[in-house]
């Protein structure tokens, strides 16, 4: 049996209850290694005791998803520049 291990976003940002993960992913493309990036964004609530996450938004959070959604980019395209420019 293989053991799985479960990998951890590299950035995570908040915004209230609505939040975007940022996970890593390398990968071979035309023989070159790459890092792509993937952006998960979701809600945290609250049923009785236990915290539950959706993806399904009230048109109040949608501000809040545009600036989690934001710092995401921004936060790839800067680390992505910083390893493109020689020291």
């Amino acid at each position: 049996m293989e053991e799985t291990t479960k990998k951890n976003p590299i950035k995570v940002f908040r915004c209230g209850p609505v939040k975007a993960a940022i996970w890593s992913n390398a990968r071979t493309i035309d023989g070159m290694l790459a890092e792509l990036h993937s952006i998960k964004i979701d809600r945290s609530y609250k049923d009785g005791e236990a915290w539950k996450h959706t993806n399904t938004f009230y048109a109040e959070d949608l501000p809040k998803v545009a600036m989690v959604a934001t710092e995401a980019y921004k936060f790839i395209r800067v680390k992505s520049s910083e390893q493109d420019d020689p020291v």
